[in-house]
């Protein structure tokens, strides 16, 4: 069966809604979702729960006159053979119990579609722009850009997975008052170097990279008309080749720098200004943001005549949306928080509707070694870095641990336990999972002929508990949409190789009577396949042996 089961019982239950003839609306949620509790059915709506007030009614008794409609509405339908049984229970919800059939045919499309499986067209190829990382090129990247750069890298692997034409932006702060004083420690060490005795601001960069990009000048003889110019650049290389060993890749790194030189943003204010969403005050030029749910106006235009970094953002996003792009995602971190509304007050204010602009907010990441914290100051260079997390538990376990947390939520990342090839690992566990398979199948004589295949030979609890969480795959890919976070990838992954690791740990795959052995190959070959394509979308690999 190629119909998606929840939207067949879902319509099911607005048929039976229809019957009662009465005026109901239901609000916002999905009518059927997958049970949180295999014990209470396979598949559980609480639609009865959420009319109670509306229909002034007990939640039990809508749920009884919903499900004698679902039975006559089920009649003579596709869903006949695979609803066990419809049962009422806790505070009034309507459970669903699948039978077997369901969930081996379920397995057999697994099988066929191999790596289309859960490549839903939800997107339906709308351009979406998901700008992250951003960080300005005046260090190497923190741990805190390298959570950022794997839930924008993740997140847009799954959209391209389910439809989406996604394309991924790095926005290149690369002049302004930061680069000045980039440009400024990098003098200063130079003096230094000199001979020179220094006092070096509290306020300018003192990581050790300051001393490499001024070594590298006086060394080389390196003429530098600008500092800040020359070591931002520097710094950007470094920038780039460690998101590339991140497997983290740009379509396009867009300067502020060029931004400010094609005159975008005078264009952007001008075009505001026409609307009327300008006025001037106090010598500045504000923005009429509080039109649009600001808690008050901002200023882009300064009284000393220099612009706000709201102005150039405004061009930024203009844009972007006159490069074709209908759904916009930034990546920003938790201290830029309070600058959700005025950025989409402008947006609107650009005659855009504030929802094609989502900003996803990733907290930051503690990292431990040892079990000891250790401190972290970006002025000062003293942090941990990119590269060194790469260096010590390398790209796949990074990538993994820097999603296994929900993006709102504080991780704490720690490098013993990334580091360990041990099933308490989360990734290595997975990992294992997919090696072992590949060893099972490689021991194998046999050729999968999935429609020779008897899937009835699957009858133990952990064989189908398998194929249960198998199915669950599109759906977990949806929860990642439906809240722009990769997160839910992780557990599901997770909870996959936990049940394939069951059932291997109780059943033997080869040397079975041949119909059983074939079944279970066709199972962990479908298994493998699935585990593959939630590895790929997280960007980590795939190993057959470990």
């Amino acid at each position: 069966m190629k119909e998606n089961i929840q939207d067949l019982l879902a319509g099911l239950i607005k048929a039976s809604l229809k019957d009662l003839k009465l005026s109901v609306s239901i609000d916002e949620g999905p009518v059927i979702e997958t049970s949180k509790n295999g014990s209470f059915g396979d598949l559980s709506s609480n639609i009865a729960l959420r009319l109670a007030r509306q229909m002034k009614k007990p939640s039990k008794e809508i749920a009884s006159f919903l499900v004698s409609g679902i039975l006559k509405h089920l009649a003579n339908t596709i869903l006949e053979k695979y609803i066990q049984e419809i049962k009422i229970e806790g505070a009034g919800f309507i459970n669903f119990y699948l039978n077997n059939d369901y969930f081996y045919e379920q397995l057999k499309n697994i099988i066929r579609e191999g790596k289309d499986f859960a490549k839903l067209n939800l997107g339906r190829e709308e351009k979406v722009l998901i700008e992250f990382v951003s960080a300005n090129p005046t260090g190497p990247l923190s741990v805190a850009h390298a959570r950022q750069a794997v839930v924008g890298d993740v997140l847009a692997n799954i959209m391209q997975h389910l439809g989406f034409a996604v394309k991924r932006e790095y926005y290149l702060n690369d002049e302004g008052n930061q680069i000045n004083i980039l440009g400024e420690s990098v003098e200063l060490r130079l003096k230094e170097l000199s001979g020179q005795n220094i006092e070096f601001p509290e306020d300018h960069y003192q990581g050790e990279y300051i001393y490499d990009i001024a070594k590298k000048v006086k060394s080389e003889k390196i003429k530098v008309e600008n500092l800040s110019d020359y070591a931002a650049s520097y710094i950007l290389d470094i920038i780039k080749k460690e998101l590339a060993d991140f497997k983290v890749e740009f379509d396009c790194w867009y300067s502020q720098k060029k931004l400010r030189e094609s005159g975008k943003i005078e264009n952007a204010l001008e075009f505001l200004k026409e609307k009327g969403f300008l006025y001037q005050q106090d010598g500045a030029l504000w923005l009429k943001s509080t039109q649009f749910q600001d808690d008050k106006d901002r200023v882009v235009i300064k009284n000393d005549g220099s612009y706000t970094y709201l102005a150039p953002d405004i061009a930024y996003h203009q844009d972007k949306f006159k490069r074709g792009f209908k759904r916009l995602i930034n990546i920003w971190g938790p201290d830029h928080h309070g600058y959700i509304n005025r950025l989409k007050a402008a947006v609107q204010a650009l005659g855009q509707d504030s929802h094609c602009l989502d900003i996803i907010i990733v907290q930051l990441a503690s990292i431990f070694r040892e079990g000891q914290l250790l401190q972290m100051s970006t002025r000062k260079g003293q942090y941990i870095t990119l590269r060194e997390v790469l260096n010590e538990v390398g790209p796949d376990a990074a990538r993994f641990f820097f999603i296994m947390r929900r993006t709102p939520s504080h991780l704490d990342f720690d490098l013993a336990l990334a580091k360990k090839q041990t099933p308490e690992n989360p990734v290595y566990y997975i990992q294992y999972a997919h090696a072992r398979i590949c060893s099972i199948l490689h021991s194998s004589d046999k050729i999968i002929k999935t429609n020779e295949t008897d899937f009835t030979y699957l009858r133990e609890k952990e064989e189908i508990e398998l194929i249960k969480k198998l199915c669950h795959f599109p759906e977990a890919l949806k929860i990642c949409l439906h809240t722009l976070d990769p997160y839910m990838l992780t557990v599901y992954l997770g909870e996959l190789a936990e049940a394939f690791h069951q059932f291997y740990d109780r059943h033997r795959v080869l040397g079975q009577a041949q119909g059983l052995t074939q079944a279970r190959l066709s199972l962990i070959e479908a298994t493998q396949n699935v585990i593959a394509q939630g590895l790929e979308l997280s960007g980590i690999s795939q190993p057959a042996s470990m």
